[in-house]
């Protein structure tokens, strides 16, 4: 259970190599954090995630394996987590996702899907099956990592934006859904993030680092805001590029 001060104590990752999601995990450790439950597809990068939060504090940090590239192993992937915590969870990230490559995927239907299935169908189907078991546990907090990619897709990236657009409209409504039950649900919009995932791409404007995403999600847990971005003033910038014509809007560069 969290702590007095409200720190989640019993944490599970989704996308446990994810670098926000470990820059997230470690920061909670620190403050009190002592069992996190990282899932994710590839065991050398879990393992090694999972030694930088057990030297963050954490105490207790089982492995779970799981390809997003199969929507149908969600639901046993949340029961295996739930299981492995070994107890309520007071906090579930959920950082799954594929940037994949627009010039190759969007002529592919098997690379297209694969770009669909790990940043949306994945995820949902996760979030389904979580809900459920939160709302019987009567609390918790669920934060999923989004992107502004999604609040208005660009055709440079319209696979993986189009499907965060669907899972950022999903979580809108789930987190509607959640009011008076005693579980909520926050929606974390980072902007061009410096990560492994972009790794070799230039960056655009108001780029920013996994550290500073992590900062931003962790102080908007305590304050309970639905939506978070980092970095905070893409939500003015996105209030006005939400305004332009679409003949303007593709003429933007980046």
């Amino acid at each position: 259970m969290q702590d007095a001060f409200g720190n989640p104590q019993r944490i599970v990752v989704l996308g446990g190599s994810s670098d926000i999601a470990r820059a997230i995990a470690v920061r909670l450790c620190r403050e009190r954090a002592r069992t996190v439950v990282l899932a994710g597809r590839s065991e050398a990068l879990l393992s090694d995630a999972a030694s930088e939060l057990r030297e963050a504090g954490a105490t207790e940090v089982p492995l779970v394996r799981f390809d997003a590239a199969v929507p149908s192993s969600a639901a046993a992937t949340v029961e295996a987590c739930l299981e492995a915590a070994g107890g309520p969870v007071d906090l579930v990230v959920v950082a799954v996702g594929a940037l994949g490559d627009q010039a190759l995927d969007e002529d592919d239907a098997t690379r297209a899907l694969e770009v669909v299935n790990a940043t949306y169908t994945w995820p949902v189907a996760a979030l389904s099956a979580l809900r459920g078991r939160l709302v019987a546990q009567g609390t918790g907090r669920i934060l999923v990592c989004s992107s502004v990619a999604g609040v208005r897709v660009r055709r440079a990236n319209y696979l993986y934006g189009g499907a965060k657009a669907g899972l950022d409209a999903t979580c809108v409504g789930m987190a509607e859904s959640l009011r008076g039950t005693g579980v909520a649900l926050q929606i974390l919009r980072p902007g061009f993030v410096r990560s492994k995932m972009t790794h070799g791409r230039p960056d655009v404007p108001f780029a920013t680092d996994v550290d500073a995403v992590a900062d931003v999600a962790v102080a908007g847990l305590s304050s309970g805001q639905p939506v978070l971005w980092s970095p905070p003033i893409l939500r003015y910038v996105f209030a006005v590029l939400g305004l332009l014509p679409q003949g303007v809007w593709r003429r933007l560069p980046g």
